[in-house]
């Protein structure tokens, strides 16, 4: 079961996900907060598995909120879901640790696989934020050098796998795995998961 939390300042939007949400099978709605600094607390007592986070609330919005939550405690994965496109709070919300990025007009069948992909650890992603961090992190050069096993790693983390399928792919240990990726990062220039995935696409690793 995962256990949700859904942030939005906005009472018809919040309770709307709200209702939607405690209708679908696997999914545990553990909490409603109308602000980032109601979310923040309630991320440290409810322990969810995912928090829904809107980005423009008054005082604490979920960019400050997500950072502040991520640095607390990385468990939760954070889902934006926004009516925001912009190249600028994209970057913002994805640098502040948000696992996903989606906008208010996502279907309800995308917006729950949305969550279920946060909670296994992949990162969904609207075609904006997409877009975003391919334009923000174009290649202006040389590709640079990446060992063979840099590059298997990052294929298998475009295609979404997680650190521990990954290890049994190439039959390595994890902790392998991990300084691999953290190899890969610093070569290419990537901060986490998400950008990694995306600079294998675009550079046709996969």
């Amino acid at each position: 079961m995962t256990r949700v939390l859904v942030v939005d300042d906005h009472a018809v939007v919040r309770e709307g996900l709200v209702e939607l949400l405690s209708g679908v099978d696997g999914l545990d709605v553990v909490g409603a907060a109308a602000d980032g600094e109601t979310a923040i607390e309630a991320a440290r007592t409810l322990r969810p598995d995912v928090i829904l986070m809107d980005l423009e609330m008054e005082g604490t919005d979920g960019v400050k909120a997500t950072h502040r939550i991520k640095a607390a405690d990385a468990h939760p994965q954070v889902v934006v879901l926004t009516s925001f496109s912009d190249q600028s709070r994209i970057l913002a919300a994805l640098d502040a640790g948000a696992r996903g990025y989606l906008l208010k007009d996502a279907t309800p069948d995308e917006l729950v696989e949305g969550i279920l992909a946060a909670a296994r650890g992949d990162s969904p992603l609207a075609q904006p934020a997409v877009n975003a961090i391919v334009a923000a992190r174009a290649s202006t050069g040389a590709l640079p050098e990446l060992s063979e096993r840099e590059r298997e790693v990052l294929v298998l983390v475009a295609r979404g796998q997680s650190n521990k399928a990954i290890a049994r792919a190439l039959d390595v240990a994890e902790k392998t795995v991990k300084a691999h990726l953290t190899s890969a990062f610093r070569r290419i220039g990537a901060t986490n998961r998400v950008e990694a995935a995306l600079w294998a696409r675009q550079h046709r690793l996969t």
